[in-house]
């Protein structure tokens, strides 16, 4: 990223650490503000997401006929993945952006699953304590700014026997070559976008630290990892096509610049150092993730 384009390094980082205090809380106490917004880039990307590839840890777990919540649900995709294992049990989805679930009911009709979607908060979640038997978020912790409420609230509508499961990305875990400095930098950027919002981009690593504070004992805690990886040309274009568009037309863009840590032309390069690393024959990035499951 160009200096004349964008703050250093460790001028964005005493931004967040003395201008934002400066500014007053505002910024970093805002009713939450979804990093990634709902692009098109963004939702490709959710509609990707099934039992296979982003729960598996919950597999054993789904059974015909349990009750089921799926907290931050997105386009549906995983929701309705999500059903299909537990049908012919109750399953809701809930988020909190109207527009995202009419493409999540959609999706559900196009599949015949029967899904309810509705329109919530994730610390008010709109049940009576103990409805379902899992309760289950994915990639949300780490775009909420008190994720510990999130994870109580959560508990609060879970049956006594049932679970908790959540799974989240560790931005600073991931890892691709070659080594694009346009990457560490995107990387970074990242963080600070994330943290000048008080969302935690390394939320994969903390969750089992969270569950705990949150009151789970550790005997009651079953913690895993797994991850993405993108290195074939087809996934590579894929990966790299979606961060491109993301560094320059999501929420990401609009809250780097309003932030005031990075303007149009250092996006721009961005967005162009992915496309680079996509075209590259040897590249490889993967994505660690989190998972905790908590029995209630």
């Amino acid at each position: 990223m160009a200096e004349s384009h964008s703050r250093s390094s460790a001028e964005r980082r005493a931004l967040l650490a003395s201008g934002l205090a400066a500014q007053g809380s505002d910024l970093a106490l805002e009713s939450e503000s979804y990093t990634h917004g709902h692009h098109e880039s963004v939702l490709r990307s959710h509609r990707a997401r099934t039992v296979a590839n982003s729960a598996d840890y919950l597999r054993s777990y789904l059974t015909p006929g349990i009750s089921l919540l799926d907290v931050g649900c997105g386009p549906g995709t995983l929701t309705a993945d999500l059903a299909r294992l537990v049908a012919p049990g109750r399953v809701v989805g809930v988020d909190a952006a109207e527009e995202v679930l009419d493409s999540a009911r959609a999706h559900s009709a196009s599949e015949g699953v029967t899904v309810e979607y509705l329109v919530a908060n994730a610390y008010e979640l709109p049940f009576e304590d103990a409805s379902f038997d899992i309760v289950h978020a994915h990639q949300l912790l780490q775009h909420l700014s008190d994720p510990l409420a999130a994870i109580r609230e959560m508990r609060r509508v879970t049956k006594p026997g049932g679970v908790v499961a959540a799974r989240d990305s560790d931005y600073a875990a991931m890892a691709w070559y070659p080594e694009f400095d346009g990457l560490t930098e995107w990387n970074l950027l990242y963080h600070e976008v994330t943290a000048a919002h008080g969302f935690e981009a390394d939320a994969g690593r903390r969750l089992f630290a969270w569950f705990q504070e949150a009151g789970f004992a550790v005997a009651d805690l079953v913690p895993t990892a797994s991850t993405w990886c993108y290195a074939t040309p087809a996934a590579r274009d894929w990966w790299g096509g979606l961060w491109a568009q993301r560094c320059v037309e999501s929420n990401f863009a609009i809250q780097a610049k309003d932030a005031g840590l990075a303007d149009d032309v250092a996006l721009e390069q961005l967005a162009q150092d992915w496309r680079d690393w996509a075209q590259h024959p040897s590249g490889w990035f993967s994505v660690l993730h989190g998972e905790v499951v908590a029995r209630v």
